[in-house]
């Protein structure tokens, strides 16, 4: 099954009615304290409530989440996909400035792979070059970490 069958399927079965808190939480695949927390930062819409008080959101709400989660997957912050949800709903014209996004995002990981890349090789010399199991007192990845970093 796909990632995303089971939202779809459950959202066939729920067309056109109010779902609650535990409803789009699961349909969405998050938790229930996701859910409020991005009602708190705005992701989305505050949802009516029950007489009883009970939380009612709109379906549209767990292809928002769902939304949210993947652009995560991707690698975008909650800040970067608020703004990719405004895209969304832009229309149209939102083609470009999504690809732009895209391209953003795509050079911030390829720095990150560069860092990553740096880092992993550093640390596989250090391993390299460690002696500790033959008992010695001097142990160079431990020294190391005492060393100020070349750039602090």
């Amino acid at each position: 099954m796909a990632p995303l069958d089971h939202v779809l399927r459950y959202m066939v079965h729920t067309r056109s009615m109010a779902l609650r808190t535990g409803e789009v939480a699961k349909a969405a695949g998050v938790n229930i304290q996701t859910l409020r927390f991005y009602e708190r930062e705005g992701l989305i819409a505050p949802p009516k409530r029950t007489a009883s008080g009970y939380r009612q959101y709109s379906e549209d709400t767990v292809r928002i989440v769902t939304f949210i989660k993947r652009a995560q997957e991707l690698g975008f912050t909650l800040r970067e996909a608020k703004e990719l949800l405004k895209l969304r709903a832009a229309g149209p014209a939102r083609g470009p400035a999504a690809r732009v996004a895209a391209e953003i995002k795509l050079r911030d990981i390829d720095e990150k792979i560069r860092d990553l890349t740096a880092i992993r090789a550093a640390l596989s010399s250090l391993v390299e070059t460690c002696a500790c199991a033959g008992g010695s007192v001097y142990c160079p990845i431990l020294e190391s970490l005492e060393k100020p970093s070349a750039g602090g």
